[in-house]
Parts: structure tokens; C-alpha cells; sequence
């Protein structure tokens, strides 16, 4: 099938999976969990997120942070920056990567980041402007890509006129979320072609959650396509404030047992990954949503 020989891992537990948590999160514990997915041999770690606490509480910490994460050869810690003030204040607090968000859906937008698609790409340009001058690598997210929970099918045509438009803004790598978890393999093989006619396929990767149980099989559609880097989150964790319904990111724990399985490398220790979704889990109390966690617990603690 043209498989990926290789695939990086985005961890996007500790941002994208405690912000949707119903409390907040002690920094200690997010500070934890990030040291040991780094232990688990993850490169490429979604830390924090530098937005409003009034609008997302659970990340109000993001300084303290990362004040308190040891530097780590190798190991990207990530922090999410919608607009100048955002990512003044994670340059200042030492960040080396951000990611910018935008939308494929108009009314996803407006209820994301208060404000339409063309206005948001333009309140990013700015961010990734200064980013790049100052050397900071940038990850840009479109949002619903293949499904809206306030309009529905979104054309495969649309979300690649966004993933462009990122690209030229001058991010290094779009990722296609699958934010609500509509979608399946065909539908997923689709909005891939699409977006990668407009952006070379090495700078795609993919993000889905597993609303309607679909996050395995789409991530096996998109690595048909080539799609060599990919999100997920430990135990399963997240959702989105603004999707109701959705569910988590697939669990890096599930995903790593199929890579494993069809002989693609990823450099992450399995048996640590099911330690720590228990571990997190334990800590927020309840089992993780992972297939492979619960299967393995008794193996691996």
C-alpha cells in the first residue's frame, strides 16, 4: 500500500486533551505528564496554550509551564498562540514552536476564535510573521475538515483553500483535524487529495478524534495517502469546547499498536505510553478511553 516507513507522533494530550477537562488541571501534574511522555520517546509534545484564561481556564498556567519543563535535546515543546499578545507571551516564556488555528467551517470559526476564515488568517499573519523571524518553527491546524457540527459535509475543496492559505502564510506543516469525528476513510482519502494539490503532501498531517469510532481506520486512509505525521493523545483525552459531542484524539497508546503492527517506526515505547495513560488517568479519575491501555494494564504495571 505505499506505507510510511516511518511516522512522527504530535502529543497533543497535555494542551489539547486537558483543556477540555470539567476542572483545572494542578501545573504539577501537566508538567508530569509531559516529562513522561518525553520519557516514552515522544519528540514533538503540544505543551500548553497561551490564550485567555477567561476563555479556556484549564490553560491558564501556561507560564508556570513552562517555567518548570526541563529542556530536553530532540523534544519540541509546542504551545498554541491565536494572536500577537498570545505569542509575546510564549516567546517570553522561552516557547520554540507555536501553532496557529483556523477553520474550515465559517461558523466554526465565528464560535472558535470569534471570527470569520479570511479574518482569522489575517490575525495570524502577523504571529507567524515575527515567528518566523525569530526562528520560531510554526504548525498551522484547520479545524472540521471533512464535517462541521453547525453546517455539516465540509467540501474537500474548502478545507484545502485553508490548508493553502496557511502554507503561504508561512507554516511549516498543516494539520487536518477531524475535530468533531465525522469522518471515515473515503471521505478522509478525499480531503487529502484535495488539500494535497494546493500543499506539498510532506507538510500535511493528520488529527482525528474518535467520536464515531473511525480515528484508526482514518489514520490508516491517511497513511495510504503518505501522511507521515500525526496527532494523538495519551488515554484518549479531549475533545473540543466548542463541538459538542466530540470526542478525544485518538489514544497515541492505540495508534502506536497498529504502527507497531504494520512495521512503521515511531521511536515511542509502547509499554510506558499504556503506563502513562494509567497514570494520567488515575490522577483525573477515570479509566482511560484507549482500547490498548486496558487491554495491557496487567502487562504493563
Amino acid at each position: 500500500m505505499g506505507l510510511p516507513r516511518c511516522v512522527t507522533l504530535w502529543e497533543a494530550g497535555p494542551r489539547d486533551g486537558l483543556q477540555n477537562e470539567p476542572g483545572v488541571v494542578p501545573t504539577a501534574i501537566k508538567v508530569e505528564l509531559i516529562e513522561r511522555l518525553a520519557d516514552c520517546g515522544l519528540t514533538h509534545i503540544e505543551a500548553t496554550s497561551f490564550v485567555s484564561p477567561k476563555w479556556v481556564p484549564q490553560m491558564g498556567d501556561h507560564a508556570e509551564v513552562m517555567a518548570q519543563l526541563k529542556p530536553r535535546p530532540g523534544v519540541l515543546h509546542q504551545v498554541l498562540t491565536p494572536n500577537m499578545r498570545g505569542y509575546e507571551a510564549a516567546r517570553a516564556a522561552g516557547a520554540e514552536a507555536i501553532g496557529v488555528f483556523a477553520a474550515a467551517s465559517e461558523s466554526f470559526s465565528r464560535r472558535n476564535i470569534d471570527c470569520g476564515i479570511e479574518e482569522s488568517i489575517e490575525r495570524f499573519r502577523p504571529v507567524v510573521e515575527a515567528a518566523r523571524r525569530d526562528g520560531v518553527k510554526v504548525r498551522g491546524f484547520v479545524s472540521v475538515v471533512v464535517g462541521c457540527p453547525f453546517e455539516g459535509d465540509i467540501p474537500p475543496q474548502q478545507t484545502a483553500k485553508v490548508a493553502r492559505q496557511l502554507y503561504d502564510l508561512g507554516c511549516d506543516d498543516i494539520g487536518l483535524g477531524d475535530t468533531i469525528g465525522v469522518g471515515t476513510p473515503g471521505k478522509i482519502k478525499a480531503m487529502i487529495e484535495a488539500c494535497a494539490r494546493l500543499v506539498p503532501l510532506e507538510a500535511l498531517g493528520g488529527h482525528f478524534h474518535d467520536t464515531y469510532g473511525q480515528a484508526l481506520a482514518n489514520t490508516l486512509a491517511a497513511l495510504e495517502c503518505g501522511i507521515a505525521r500525526h496527532d494523538a493523545s495519551i488515554a484518549g483525552l479531549g475533545g473540543c469546547p466548542y463541538a459538542p459531542g466530540a470526542t478525544g484524539n485518538v489514544a497515541t497508546e492505540d495508534l502506536v499498536y497498529m504502527l507497531d503492527g504494520l512495521g512503521i517506526q515511531t521511536g515511542v515505547d509502547l509499554k510506558k505510553l499504556v503506563q502513562t495513560a494509567w497514570w494520567i488517568s488515575d490522577r483525573l479519575g477515570r479509566p482511560p478511553a484507549s482500547r490498548v491501555a486496558k487491554a495491557m494494564k496487567s502487562k504493563c504495571l
